[in-house]
C-alpha cells in the first residue's frame, strides 16, 4: 500500500477505487505467478486506455490546431501516441519502479522494456478514466504529456520508425517499402501481429506488435538497427 500511495502522490491523482490502480499496475506475468489467488492483469485496462488517450490526443489537437491539415494532424498525433512517447511519460515518474512483474519477467530486463512500461501507462490512463471519468483522465494526461505533446507540435519530437526509415531509403533511391502481414496469432481482444519489412519485395525484416501499426513499427525499427549496424 505504501508504494500505491507514493505513486499516487508523485502523479496527483488519489483513487477512489484502489483496486483499478492495482489492476493497471499488474502484469500478466505477475498474475500468471500467482494463479491461485486469481490476480487480475492490466491488457483490458491497456485496450482502454490505448482508446481513451487516442481520443484526448485527437481532441486536443483538433481544438488547438486550427489551421492544421488532417494528414499532418494525423502524423502528430502518430508521434504522441506511441510506444516511446508512453515510455517517456511514464520515466518521468519511474512507472516501471511501481509495476507488479513476475520475478522470471525481471530477471530478463522487463523493468527496462519499453512494451511493458507504455502498456502501464495506458492501463494507468484508462484506470483514471473509469475511477472518475473522461476530465480526470484528461486532466492527467495533458499535464503528464505536456512536454511531449509540445515537442510533437513543433517538430521536436523523434520520429516514427517507419518515416525514418522511409527517409533514410529515399535518400538513396526509389525503392519500394511495403509492410506485409505474415501471420495473426492469439483471440480478438489478444492478438499477436508479424509483419514484414518488404523492400522491392525482398524481406529485410519482421516485426511483432499487438497491433499491426506496431508491428510494421518494429520491422521498421530492426531494419534501421541492421542498416546502423553496417
Amino acid at each position: 500500500m505504501k508504494k500505491l500511495n507514493e505513486l499516487q502522490s508523485r502523479i496527483g491523482y488519489d483513487f477512489n477505487d484502489i483496486e483499478l490502480l492495482k489492476t493497471a499496475l499488474t502484469h500478466t506475468s505477475y498474475a500468471n505467478e500467482h494463479k491461485r489467488r486469481m490476480i487480475k492483469h492490466n491488457e483490458r485496462l491497456e485496450f482502454l486506455g490505448d482508446s481513451v488517450l487516442s481520443l484526448i490526443i485527437t481532441t486536443y489537437l483538433f481544438k488547438n490546431l486550427s489551421s492544421i491539415t488532417e494528414g499532418e494532424l494525423s502524423r502528430i498525433r502518430s508521434t504522441i501516441v506511441c510506444e516511446n512517447s508512453l515510455k517517456m511519460s511514464g520515466d518521468q515518474f519511474d512507472l516501471s519502479h511501481y509495476i507488479y512483474m513476475g520475478k522470471g519477467e525481471e530477471q530478463t530486463g522487463g523493468r527496462n522494456r519499453s512494451s511493458i512500461v507504455s502498456d502501464a501507462m495506458e492501463a494507468l490512463i484508462a484506470s483514471i478514466y473509469l475511477d472518475s471519468g473522461y476530465e480526470s483522465a484528461e486532466r492527467f494526461v495533458l499535464s503528464q504529456m505536456k512536454d511531449i505533446i509540445d515537442k510533437a507540435i513543433e517538430g521536436k519530437l523523434f520520429k516514427d520508425y517507419k518515416t525514418q526509415y522511409q527517409e533514410m531509403i529515399q535518400k538513396k533511391s526509389n525503392s519500394k517499402i511495403e509492410y506485409v502481414v505474415i501471420s495473426e496469432e492469439g483471440p480478438d481482444h489478444q492478438k499477436t501481429f508479424t509483419v514484414g519489412l518488404m523492400l522491392n519485395d525482398r524481406n529485410v525484416s519482421t516485426g511483432e506488435g499487438r497491433s499491426k501499426k506496431a508491428a510494421e513499427q518494429k520491422a521498421a525499427e530492426i531494419a534501421l538497427e541492421k542498416i546502423n549496424e553496417h
